[in-house]
């Protein structure tokens, strides 16, 4: 396995230029200290510079763990916002987050114009600061809609300082001109010096803007085919067709990939990652995902579960978490499941790459089901656990936030939406692939969607959701396809209750199971979602106050 130095060296060896500019953060999201308190005079004249000031980014880059939002998994408490019990937040890291980079990026493209370097030098870290600038806008617009659209730094007579939300389609267009820009000018993920591994390359951009394109043209298509979807549809295919060009292929295995096995230079599935290390015994920045899911930090639901094929390739449920039309012969219904594995047996091979089975070696025993700590559905979550050096809490795994099997199914899904036709060529150069990889050994045709009287639709959408699982998608798909409202009320499910198997719950009085005896997470009882609110997040309030209420609220939050 190559273990890369380049990261973990500039987290530790940042200039002292770029360390003073930590005191430019402050908790507000648009920064209302004024620039000229801070001289730059003696930095932004070399390359060095520019690539010092460039690590900052990627120091503040988010490894986007563990989220819950959905149906998918369960922390050890409630998510307010997966059951619909939010309020507006004083403030919100989902806002200021964002804005933090931004403030990064726009520093680096207003002050590194005065480098004595070449323009192909300074165009490529202008790309970098151009690619997280739109990597941070798009997921401020996923989450609130209209945003200000702040593009420059700010002294104490900014107009900016109190601007309003900026139209939606406007920041698009500024998030697509910067991934067009950064795709010119970043180097092709074959040009990147194995010691640079981790900076964002052309690869990154083009599937950055596909990933960008095809929530937008979706998310316009079906919540009321509002005008122009067509358009980001067309530019999601062909920003992941040329990301397909880039030379990135599939990792040989599917769980490796999200262990130790999957990092660096070596694995071309890889597109961007946010990069820890160097190693447990030389621990520079580090993580304790494999602790968290050992704590049951992302317990996966039955929710989840159910919507993996079997493999004869028919499912049981659909990604609507209704059942489906056709159901495989391998299916037992949840009343005649007789232990744990039931529901985990003759499935898609990624199901057994995800959750452990009944006795399988987990996190520090056999997996056993029970409510606690490690498992509030009682499922053991297996993907992207391992143990370094025998322990995990300190781990140095990559986190993974674009890979290329997004890329072939972003390609698959915006090209089936164009014109709700897909043709076979194009399955098998794309979802083909991740069954394949998989170990699945049928593939989607339109034959064999006419057969067997399945949805093209509906089986692109379920390759989506178990290939990505637990990756931080399946919340902001619902939002796109607008099923959220269908799927986020209904109760959230876990394992059957078999006396036998839960050896240390032997009263099922202390457990809440439906009439099947399948443990209720949550009820749907206890989760709501409201059409005309939950599709946008609430502008924490003193963003609001900040503006002078030049930021609105977003309807129907009060």
């Amino acid at each position: 396995m190559i273990k890369i130095f380049y990261m973990k060296k500039s987290i530790v060896a940042l200039t002292a230029a770029v360390l003073f500019m930590n005191c430019f953060f402050s908790s507000c999201s648009i920064d209302r200290k004024p620039e000229s308190l801070f001289p730059d005079t003696e930095f932004w004249n070399t390359e060095a510079d520019l690539k010092g000031a460039a690590n900052r980014l990627y120091q503040q880059l988010l490894p986007n763990w563990n989220d819950v939002r959905a149906d998918d998994a369960r922390a050890t408490t409630f998510n307010d916002i997966s059951n619909g019990t939010r309020g507006i937040p004083a403030t919100s890291t989902d806002w200021s987050g964002p804005y933090t980079i931004i403030f990064t990026a726009n520093n680096i493209l207003t002050k590194g114009g005065k480098a004595t370097v070449s323009d192909a030098i300074k165009n490529r870290y202008f790309g970098e600061a151009r690619f997280f600038r739109a990597y941070n806008f798009f997921q401020l617009l996923q989450k609130y809609g209209d945003v200000p659209l702040l593009l420059k730094l700010l002294d104490f007579g900014s107009a900016e300082l109190y601007m309003p939300r900026t139209p939606r389609a406007q920041v698009m267009a500024q998030i697509y001109e910067d991934l067009d820009f950064a795709a010119a000018w970043l180097p092709a993920m074959t040009q990147l010096p194995a010691a640079d591994y981790g900076r964002v390359t052309k690869s990154a951009a083009l599937a950055l803007k596909a990933r960008v394109a095809l929530y937008e043209g979706t998310r316009l298509k079906f919540h009321g085919g509002q005008e122009g979807w067509q358009q980001h549809l067309q530019k999601a295919v062909e920003a992941a067709d040329n990301a397909m060009k880039q030379g990135h292929a599939l990792f040989a295995d599917y769980g490796s990939l999200f262990r130790l096995e999957g990092d660096g230079p070596a694995n071309k599935e890889n597109i961007f990652v946010k990069v820890y290390g160097v190693s447990s015994t030389n621990p520079i920045l580090t993580h304790n995902h494999s602790s968290e899911l050992s704590n049951g930090a992302l317990a996966v639901t039955r929710n989840l579960i159910r919507m993996y094929l079997y493999t004869d390739g028919l499912p049981a449920f659909n990604t609507d978490n209704n059942t489906s039309a056709v159901r495989s012969s391998y299916f037992v219904s949840e009343g005649n499941e007789t232990s744990y594995n039931t529901v985990l047996e003759n499935r898609d091979p990624r199901l057994a790459q995800t959750v452990y089975l009944y006795k399988e070696p987990s996190f520090d025993r056999p997996w056993i089901p029970e409510i606690n700590q490690a498992g509030r559905t009682a499922y053991g979550t297996k993907k992207g656990f391992y143990k370094e050096n025998g322990q995990g809490s300190i781990c140095t795994g990559d986190r993974i936030l674009i890979r290329y099997a997004e890329v072939l199914l972003t390609y698959a899904e915006a090209k089936y939406e164009l014109t709700e036709m897909i043709a076979d060529e194009d399955l098998d150069k794309t979802i083909n692939l991740l069954r394949t990889r998989a170990g699945l050994n049928v593939k989607l045709s339109n034959t064999f969607v006419n057969a067997h009287n399945l949805s093209m639709r509906e089986e692109i959408r379920r390759e989506r959701t178990v290939e990505l699982a637990l990756e931080g998608f399946r919340y902001d798909d619902l939002m796109r396809w607008k099923t959220a409202e269908t799927v986020l009320p209904k109760a959230l499910l876990g394992a059957k209750y078999i006396q036998s198997e839960w050896t240390t719950t032997k009263d099922p009085g202390v457990l809440t199971l439906n009439s099947d005896q399948v443990l209720v997470v949550e009820p749907a009882s206890a989760r709501v979602f409201k059409v005309n609110r939950d599709y946008l997040y609430p502008v924490p309030q003193n963003e609001i106050n900040l503006s002078n209420n030049n930021v609105v609220q977003n309807p129907n939050w009060q």
